[in-house]
């Protein structure tokens, strides 16, 4: 699987400490210039195995989440789903995907999600100028008020 940073204790992106997978394509639909993972995106390529992101992740006791995000997972769709899969043979703590999509340019790939459990999207691209606001379900401040988090499965 290829990916720009694997993160083992993330405690800003979830309400519980999460191990946080970057993802290393993005097709810039918020617009390049607004990107706050331009150097995410400059970074290189990292290729690690799925199975060994799940042990690095199971043997934290610290971690009870994963966060898949920027660049964008939806753009390296196979391989977030192959980590879904796998990671559910050995784990049902929550798997929350942040992606500039909204819902309805995915939803051929929600309804594939949606036979995982506890499989949360955060939807919405990145608009400047926005009033932040509180998201419930991630118990997170998002940054544009067009952006909401929901729990699929």
């Amino acid at each position: 699987m290829i990916i720009k940073q694997l993160i083992d204790e993330d405690l800003t992106n979830y309400k519980v400490p999460s191990m946080t997978i970057a993802f290393p394509y993005c097709t810039f639909k918020c617009g390049k210039e607004y990107c706050q993972n331009s150097p995410l995106a400059q970074s290189p390529n990292i290729d690690v195995s799925i199975p060994s992101i799940i042990k690095r992740y199971l043997d934290n006791p610290i971690t009870s989440a994963v966060t898949c995000q920027g660049l964008e997972p939806f753009d390296s769709y196979n391989d977030l789903l192959s980590f879904v899969k796998q990671f559910r043979q050995q784990c049902s703590d929550d798997i929350v995907i942040y992606t500039g999509y909204y819902k309805d340019e995915i939803s051929d790939k929600i309804v594939e999600l949606q036979q995982y459990p506890n499989i949360i999207i955060k939807f919405g691209r990145f608009i400047p100028n926005q009033t932040k606001h509180h998201d419930d379900i991630l118990d997170v401040d998002l940054i544009s008020n067009n952006q909401y988090a929901e729990r699929i499965s």
